[in-house]
């Protein structure tokens, strides 16, 4: 399994992913987080403005804060939905806005899916992420979510992965999607089928 230079633990961006310009010490912390963990990065971000990207095995609170870790220390700008009714609780909206969470209104007519496929039609750089399994648990079938968001926006879906033997963030290659939705799930699943989850094994 390819593994960087000790000193090398993110990634480096390309120039059209879209990303936040963190100042040193954001990216500092995302880094001394990553370090004090023993987690490192591995792969290669693909160089497209738009993108749904998705992160599993989801099987831990605890990849929340390697994913955002890892994110404030490369500055990647990588939006993800939360219900829009955070927003209004003092103090917690401007905290989520500077995560990069964006407020989703659940009960609208036109829906979540829709939402977000609209957000990034709208941008000329817009990476939007979610957890395909859409839970902790081990599941038999992922949520088809992110699919139908990449189809509905006509974007690639960007595969990351937590390997936590190794205690490794990878990135693979965009995956293009097809008119059988089905088939692009089994895909995306088998590609994920070497990496462990923190509390069981693989997708």
């Amino acid at each position: 399994m390819q593994q960087p230079a000790r000193d090398d633990i993110v990634l480096t961006l390309p120039p059209n992913v879209p990303q936040v310009r963190f100042n040193r010490f954001t990216r500092w912390v995302g880094r001394t987080i990553l370090r004090l963990g023993g987690w490192r990065m591995v792969g290669a971000f693909p160089d497209i403005p738009r993108a749904v990207l998705i992160g599993a095995p989801h099987s831990s609170n605890w990849d929340g804060v390697w994913g955002f870790a890892a994110k404030a220390a490369m500055g990647l700008d990588v939006k993800v939905l939360g219900k829009d009714s955070l927003f209004r609780v003092p103090l917690l909206g401007g905290l989520l806005r500077s995560l990069g969470v964006i407020p989703v209104n659940r009960s609208a007519a036109h829906g979540v899916i829709e939402q977000a496929a609209a957000m990034i039609r709208a941008q000329e750089h817009f990476w939007f992420g979610l957890a395909p399994e859409g839970t902790r648990k081990v599941v038999e079938r992922w949520k088809a979510g992110f699919w139908k968001i990449a189809k509905a926006a006509d974007v690639p879906v960007v595969p990351a992965y937590f390997h936590y033997p190794d205690k490794i963030i990878g990135i693979g290659e965009a995956f293009q999607l097809g008119d059988d939705m089905d088939a692009d799930m089994r895909r995306i699943r088998d590609w994920y089928k070497p990496w462990q989850g923190k509390h069981h094994g693989t997708t």
